[in-house]
């Protein structure tokens, strides 16, 4: 089974967990390591992730992980906030973080280009319009963006 496939049925079995804790899980990544794995899932509310949120999710993802087993090998679980630059995977993150700068990386270049850094102007169902420095406007489709997360601005 490849890592993404494991990822997609650990966010299947953990997601409706999280969700009635009334926290949202932006993001799971596996990395296997030598002799084992980390299993890094990522989780966020309105009012911002404390400790003890994280381990609240840990334990309670953790009896269901053990009872469905989807990791066929021994890993570490982390829980953990997504962090200042937390990535954009759902029309409904592009949504929310309206108005915010924001860096996307492209799979097929446009004019030329694969990264973009630019306020997130408007998300649509197929496509995001950033704006760019010098009154420079870019619309990427979803389906190539390889990469989407919060720019931090100081």
């Amino acid at each position: 089974m490849s890592v993404e496939t494991t990822e997609n049925r650990v966010i299947e079995i953990i997601e409706p967990v999280i969700d009635s804790m009334g926290i949202e899980l932006v993001d799971v990544e596996l990395n296997k390591m030598r002799g084992k794995a980390l299993l890094r899932v990522y989780i966020d509310k309105e009012d911002g992730v404390k400790i003890s949120d994280c381990e609240s999710v840990s334990r309670e993802i953790e009896g269901v992980l053990d009872v469905e087993d989807p990791i066929p090998y021994s890993y570490v679980l982390e829980v953990s906030s997504p962090g200042l630059d937390r990535p954009l995977k759902s029309l409904k993150d592009y949504k929310r973080f309206s108005g915010n700068m924001v860096r996307v990386i492209t799979h097929e270049p446009i004019e030329k280009q694969n990264c973009f850094v630019g306020k997130l102007e408007a998300a649509e169902e197929n496509e995001i319009v950033l704006a760019l420095p010098k009154d420079r406007k870019v619309t990427i489709p979803y389906e190539n963006i390889s990469r989407a997360k919060l720019e931090v601005e100081i």
